[in-house]
């Protein structure tokens, strides 16, 4: 049978399981996600686990220019509208990300004060959250469960690499047994949740880092997002890759393309997949490997790989 025509099983002949897509289905119509920076820190920054965050963390590269801590909430979410609206004219409904840091790291009376409020704005039909697993308890699980019966909640958590030495190199200052168990955790209280993964995090040869997706495979997640290793100006990783740049081995565009081709064929097929690379401002980068190019064009590159292979999401997996 040529799979080019083939109809998957998540229902259309597109050659992996698109969020987008998903949402779509879900909403009945596109829904954009809208970032909001709501001036949440994370324990390792404040001290309470560590000081100076991820080694490759800034967080300036991904915010919009509209996030920004001192609006309010309300603000950001209408600028932010205004902002995708000129781009994705046909979204009636949006999701707003609290995307900048940890997003339940605060006292609860005001992670509830900040997620009401943008729930209340118009056209808003959920939220996602991104957070770290050692930042999720029982007391904001019910909260975001009892969120849950008026909106669409998830929850977005950095895991980043499934090896202990990685995330104790890189600062995290969790395991990815503290992963396993949060995600379990949330998704046993019926929220979906999401994973964030980089490849290329220095010390992780290209094996382990294929090997891992069967560790991943065995994750209740709902969605998956995949980042290339990005070396952002201005964090302990950029002068880590001034000082010896030997120790990364980070991927150009050719071979990035083939790897994330190998992930997906092994990925479970029930996983939405969000994003394959990430992209940020070139002003952000140390290293601009890739020439600036689009991640719109990246996509393209992968799907017309796939379709060059004949291979699709899952085509691996066991």
């Amino acid at each position: 049978m040529n799979e080019s025509s083939a109809i998957y099983p998540w229902g259309n002949n597109r050659r992996f399981n698109s969020y987008a897509e998903y949402f779509k289905k879900l909403f009945g119509g596109r829904v954009q996600k809208i970032s909001v920076d709501a001036g949440f820190t994370c324990p390792n920054r404040d001290g309470s686990k560590g000081k100076g965050g991820c080694t490759f963390c800034n967080n300036d590269a991904f915010n919009p220019s509209y996030c920004q801590p001192k609006k309010t909430i309300r603000q950001q979410i209408e600028e932010g509208i205004v902002f995708h609206r000129k781009r994705y004219r046909r979204a009636k409904n949006y999701l707003v990300y609290f995307q900048a840091y940890t997003n339940t790291y605060m006292p609860i009376a005001s992670l509830e004060t900040l997620y009401s409020e943008a729930l209340s704005c118009e056209g808003v039909v959920g939220l996602v959250i991104g957070t770290r697993p050692d930042c999720i308890n029982e007391e904001i699980i019910k909260l975001l469960q009892n969120l849950q019966q008026k909106a669409y909640i998830m929850l977005e958590f950095g895991v980043e690499s499934i090896y202990d030495e990685t995330l104790l190199r890189v600062n995290r200052g969790h395991d990815f047994a503290q992963s396993k168990q949060a995600i379990e955790m949330a998704s046993a209280a019926g929220l979906p949740c999401g994973g964030h993964f980089i490849f290329g995090l220095p010390g992780e040869t290209r094996l382990q880092m294929l090997e891992s997706i069967d560790v991943i495979n065995r994750l209740p997640l709902q969605t998956i997002k995949f980042h290339q290793l990005q070396i952002f100006k201005n964090t302990v990783m950029a002068k880590e890759y001034m000082d010896d740049s030997s120790q990364f081995q980070l991927f150009d565009l050719d071979s990035y393309i083939d790897f994330i081709v190998e992930v997906t064929e092994r990925l479970n097929p029930v996983f939405k997949i969000e994003r394959f690379a990430g992209e940020v401002p070139p002003r952000f980068l140390e290293s601009t490997a890739w020439n600036n190019v689009r991640y719109d064009n990246v996509l393209v590159l992968i799907e017309n790989k796939m379709e060059n292979l004949n291979t699709f999401q899952g085509k691996k997996y066991h």
